[in-house]
C-alpha cells in the first residue's frame, strides 16, 4: 500500500536486511508514492536476459536479473541522468570478468558487478579512460536502491533544485533533516573525498555529494519552498526571498 509508505523505516529494511526481496520492495513502493506505480511491461522480458546470457557466453547474478525483469523497462527510475544499460547493449569489460550495467550520462564513469561473485555481487565503478575498478555499494540490489533515489532527485520537471554547498549550510543541512539509513559512498568526481550522504523523510529526499553540492526533490512545490528557507543561499532553479 502506497499509504502507509515511510521512507525511512522502509530504506532501513531494504539496506539492513541483506535480502535482495527487500530491496525489490522498496523500489516497488517508492515508485508508487514518487512516480507511478510498476506495472505490467515495465520489465525486461525473459527473452532479452537469454539472448544476453547466450551472446555473452555468461550466467547473468540473480539479482541483476531480477532487477531487470522488475524494472528494466522504466526509463524514469533508471535512465533520467545515468543509464541503466538495455540488455541488447550490456556487456562486460576487457578482462571478460565484469559485466558493466550502468553508464553515466556522458559515458564518463561506468558501474561493473564482477562474475562469479554470489547472486548480489558487490558493485564496483571506474572512469570509462581507466583499467581499474574501486569499490562502490557491497550489493547490486542495495546499488538498485541508490540508484532509483538518484533518479528521482535528479529527475528533470519534478519539484527540485541543487546548489553548492559551503560549511555552514552543510552543518544546517545536516541539523535540519535527519540522516537516511543509506550507506555512504564514493562521488565518483571525486572518490577520494568525502562521501555521498542522504538527507530527508516522506516529503523531501536531499542527496550531498560529499561537500560541495546539495540536490533535493520534494513531494510539491511547497515542500521544496521551505527547503529553499531551511538552507538559504543560491539555488540554481529558484532561491527562498
Amino acid at each position: 500500500m502506497v499509504g502507509d509508505f515511510e521512507l525511512r523505516s522502509a530504506l532501513a529494511a531494504a539496506v539492513g536486511s541483506g535480502a535482495p526481496d527487500r530491496a525489490w520492495g522498496f523500489v516497488e513502493r517508492f515508485a508508487a508514492r514518487w512516480a507511478r506505480p510498476l506495472g505490467p511491461g515495465d520489465g525486461s522480458g525473459e527473452s532479452e536476459l537469454l539472448a544476453v546470457e547466450e551472446r555473452l557466453g555468461i550466467g547473468l547474478p540473480a539479482a541483476v536479473r531480477d532487477a531487470y525483469l522488475l524494472f528494466g523497462r522504466r526509463d524514469d527510475l533508471v535512465r533520467g541522468q545515468d543509464r541503466l544499460v538495455r540488455p541488447a547493449h550490456l556487456d562486460t569489460d576487457e578482462t571478460g570478468g565484469k559485466l558493466v550495467f550502468r553508464v553515466e550520462h556522458g559515458y564518463v564513469v561506468e558501474w561493473g558487478v564482477p562474475l562469479g561473485e554470489g547472486d548480489d555481487p558487490p558493485v564496483l565503478f571506474r572512469p570509462t579512460d581507466e583499467e581499474e575498478w574501486s569499490p562502490f555499494l557491497d550489493r547490486f540490489s542495495l546499488a538498485c536502491v541508490e540508484m532509483v533515489l538518484s533518479e528521482c532527485v535528479l529527475a528533470p520537471g519534478a519539484p527540485g533544485d541543487n546548489r553548492q554547498l559551503d560549511p555552514v549550510t552543510l552543518a544546517a543541512l545536516a541539523d535540519t533533516f535527519p540522516p537516511l539509513p543509506l550507506p555512504r559512498y564514493p562521488v565518483w568526481a571525486a572518490p577520494d573525498g568525502p562521501p555521498v550522504r542522504w538527507f530527508g523523510g516522506d516529503e523531501v529526499i536531499l542527496r550531498a555529494d560529499g561537500e560541495d553540492w546539495m540536490w533535493a526533490r520534494a513531494r510539491d512545490e511547497a515542500v521544496l519552498e521551505s527547503v529553499r528557507a531551511a538552507l538559504p543561499g543560491v539555488w540554481l532553479v529558484g532561491s527562498a526571498p
